[in-house]
């Protein structure tokens, strides 16, 4: 009876030792989740590249999202290095910087399509080539992120073979959770492309601009400067010459041109021009100076765009003055 007792006994110790060399001989996560992180990494260190471009361009000067952009780009560089030097020995913290890093990508895309379907915070967006890419990376930053969070955590060897007690949630995952959460990762990931494509499609591709109807004045600061037909201040580029436009590209996303006919400057002191941008389409100039309005200027009476450096030379608002004056 004893030997029995003691053989069952060194059978059991026998089969937890094998459960644990196997557990521990399992191979665990090598290049593909190597390359998750890597790849996760880069992305979110690419959709702050991105947006630090929009803030240092333009977006700086508007009000509340000129901060949140400044924000959006110090947080995705922090998650992205935490993605890349948290070890995957440190399983918790990896999978909740990875999992941060994909909440951080999704709601990033969801704040900019809201920004283009209604506007936040007073601004509407519109439709930018540097946009799109930021919205693109952020779906490809949400979907590795998501798997690296979900990827299976290594298995640690313990010392003189020891049984290990089985790991818990979310030091592992199991196969059923992470099988539904990659399901829901592809459907979100799938529905952000489309909401991204539905709210491109639909986005105006410039601000509105001046339509030509007539130039008017306003006084700012003690100025007398030119405004379009609502009331927006008009500035000039320096690049600019008197008959030629230097803002093409997101320049005139920005800086959307003012269209319209030599007619609409009937009253104003100076002289009231066109120039032919390439496209065939003509922009109004004053005084020799091609105008335009500002995408930070969200009411009539703004003058953001004043004095700024930005997409490659200095912006002066138009001051009103006989022919010879000017910004």
């Amino acid at each position: 009876m004893t030997d029995r007792h003691s053989m069952t006994k060194l059978g059991t110790i026998r089969g937890a030792g094998r459960a644990a060399r196997e557990d521990a001989e399992r191979p665990a996560p090598g290049w593909p989740v190597v390359i998750l992180r890597v790849a996760g990494s880069g992305l979110l260190i690419a959709t702050a590249a991105v947006h630090l471009d929009l803030y240092l361009t333009g977006y700086r000067t508007i009000p509340t999202i000129g901060w949140l952009f400044l924000l959006q780009v110090i947080v995705a560089f922090g998650l992205g290095l935490a993605v890349l030097a948290i070890p995957a020995r440190l399983v918790i913290p990896s999978r909740l910087a990875a999992a941060a890093g994909a909440g951080f990508a999704l709601a990033t895309l969801g704040g900019y399509l809201l920004t283009v379907w209604i506007g936040l915070f007073g601004f509407k967006e519109v439709r930018t080539t540097a946009g799109i890419v930021a919205g693109v990376v952020e779906v490809a930053a949400f979907v590795v992120l998501a798997a690296l969070a979900l990827a299976p955590a290594a298995a640690n060897a313990p010392a003189g073979g020891a049984a290990v007690a089985p790991a818990t949630f979310p030091a592992q995952i199991s196969p059923a959770i992470a099988r539904a959460a990659g399901m829901t990762t592809a459907a979100l990931a799938a529905v952000a492309l489309l909401l991204l494509g539905l709210a491109v499609a639909g986005a105006n591709s410039a601000a509105p601009a001046a339509t030509g109807t007539a130039l008017k004045t306003t006084t700012i600061d003690g100025t007398t400067v030119l405004t379009n037909a609502q009331g927006f201040t008009l500035y000039s580029f320096a690049p600019d010459t008197p008959t030629s436009s230097k803002c093409y590209g997101s320049c005139a996303v920005y800086w959307p041109p003012v269209a319209g006919t030599a007619a609409a400057g009937q009253g104003l002191p100076g002289k009231v021009t066109t120039i032919t941008r390439t496209g065939g389409s003509h922009q109004l100039t004053y005084n020799g100076h091609p105008l335009y309005t500002y995408i930070g200027d969200s009411a009539p009476g703004q003058a953001r765009g004043n004095n700024l450096n930005l997409n490659g030379g200095l912006w002066h608002e138009v001051p009103v003055s006989p022919l010879g004056g000017g910004a």
